[in-house]
């Protein structure tokens, strides 16, 4: 008798593998879906604006996918201009990179902080790249050579004419990624104002051209099998009567949808920056991101929070700063679990929003006072720690500034090597100071890091050597002033090799 399986169980494994083996080609094919990726610029559109005006093709991007209002940066750093703020979407670093500080683009640092396509012609030449602009300093400046077609729009075709060049290439090309450039949104702005029903309608014509777009692109007959990552971007605001370049808040203000790719369809995310598009579409692309590039973006698809972040829902609106609007909420003084504040040789009185660290946001803190380079907060995210002597010395006061932020107490490994990252922005006037210091297993603290001069908007990092025996670390970020000006803490972690 044979030792073999039954008929019964031949014809069974042979029925399974009937059903299991479309089952994986369907598995297979999903998995080998082709990443794609578009970006589409509405220039000078307000995010407010665009939920005030009639935009279904722009409403369905929002549920389906994530949207983030962010703010720029404003002078010293560079103007809210086009230059500028483009180059900063394109390229996923800030200003004192890619150093286009207008629209002359004289001195850019192109070639050490190129384009996303020229990255992605560089690290993979086979795909194949796509451009075209309203305004022709972006095709002709910014994105560079290496770009397989970069197309300016001419000007009696204008959006019109840039709208149909991208119908075409989606609907009947092979590209992998993709830029559009719309104008007209901007140009409503400037003759018009923000606040007016010709802005308005620039917009809902602007939705009318991204449905084009965007029907070409599901339209495709090889869409089924593709992955398309589509954000859809601004470089800069407007004032409601007309006009960018300076520090209002209007005029900092951009914003970011995103849909596709591993992206949560619905969700509001606070902690957006512009260089963020780069990076999310080289990543999407399969393009790994070499810390060598300097990239100040991070990718969409894996976000990053701290502890700072979990303040968001008990943000409170101001008390003393009148200049802030009365419905905006943006700071507390109460610390995130783990974290703690002293303040017992803090002065008394004084503005009662920045009496200590405080946690706040953008939107909240440059309202204080503007023009002060606060606005130059650039790599600070959603919810960030301040300690400002300057506003906080704007009501009757008596003593000095005298705060000190303490960290958890984080584990270590005696003997070992941690690294101390944080964001930050010191601008000093003496007698001020900022001092960074370590407190191992509850000891006295160790100054590892001092500030008593201007330092720009900066990622930190800070090698400690752990002392043998020790289990634990608590940071410390002391500020000490009175009438001077301020110091950020943002991103704060202890990595131990």
């Amino acid at each position: 008798m044979s030792a073999g399986p039954s008929r019964r169980t031949v014809l069974l494994s042979a029925a399974f593998a009937a059903v299991a083996t479309p089952l994986a080609a369907v598995t297979a094919h999903a998995a080998a879906r082709t990443p794609k990726v578009l970006v589409i610029g509405l220039d000078g559109a307000l995010l407010g604006r665009i939920k005030d005006a009639s935009t279904p093709h722009l409403d369905a991007l929002m549920a389906g996918g994530v949207t983030g209002g962010s703010r720029i940066y404003a002078d010293p750093l560079a103007p809210t201009l086009s230059g500028p703020g483009w180059s900063t979407i394109l390229t996923g670093v800030w200003p004192d990179k890619h150093l286009v500080k207008d629209n002359a683009f004289t001195g850019h640092a192109f070639a050490r902080y190129p384009d996303f396509l020229t990255r992605v012609e560089t690290a993979k030449p086979a795909l194949s790249t796509y451009a075209v602009s309203s305004w022709a300093p972006i095709t002709d400046t910014v994105f560079s050579a290496a770009v397989d077609t970069r197309v300016s729009t001419p000007s009696a075709e204008y959006d019109t004419g840039t709208t149909s060049r991208a119908v075409a290439e989606l609907g009947g090309g092979d590209r992998d990624a993709v830029f559009v450039h719309l104008d007209n949104i901007d140009h409503a702005g400037h003759s018009y104002g923000a606040a007016s029903s010709q802005y308005l309608t620039a917009i809902q014509t602007a939705d009318a051209q991204v449905g084009q777009i965007l029907a070409a692109v599901t339209g495709r007959s090889t869409y089924a099998s593709e992955d398309w990552l589509i954000m859809v971007t601004a470089d800069h605001g407007h004032t409601e009567a007309g006009g960018h370049g300076g520090n209002t808040d209007p005029e900092r203000q951009t914003f970011l949808i995103a849909k596709g790719g591993t992206i949560t369809a619905g969700t509001t995310r606070y902690d957006i920056k512009m260089p963020d598009v780069a990076a999310s579409a080289l990543v999407h692309l399969g393009v790994t991101i070499d810390a060598a590039w300097g990239l100040d973006g991070r990718p969409l698809q894996t976000p990053v929070s701290d502890a700072f972040d979990t303040l968001r829902p008990q943000l409170a609106t101001r008390v003393d700063e009148t200049g802030i609007a009365a419905g905006v909420t943006g700071f507390t003084h109460t610390p995130p679990a783990g974290w703690s504040v002293e303040n017992a040789a803090m002065g008394t009185g004084g503005m009662t929003e920045w009496r200590g660290w405080s946690f706040t946001t953008d939107e909240f803190w440059t309202a204080a006072e503007r023009g002060q380079q606060r606005e130059s907060n650039i790599r600070a995210r959603n919810v960030f720690a301040v300690a400002d002597g300057d506003e906080w010395a704007d009501r009757s006061f008596t003593g000095t500034f005298d705060s000190t932020l303490v960290s958890p107490a984080w584990a270590v490994t005696g003997g070992s090597t941690a690294v101390l990252r944080y964001t930050t922005l010191y601008r000093q006037e003496s007698p001020q100071k900022g001092e960074v210091s370590v407190s191992w297993d509850g000891g006295t603290p160790v100054t590892v890091k001092t500030y008593s001069a201007d330092t720009s908007s900066r990622s930190e990092a800070v090698t400690l050597q752990v002392p043998a025996g020790v289990r634990s670390a608590r940071i410390r970020f002391r500020y000490t002033g009175g009438n001077n000006w301020f110091w950020t803490v943002d991103g704060v972690s202890l990595n131990v090799s």
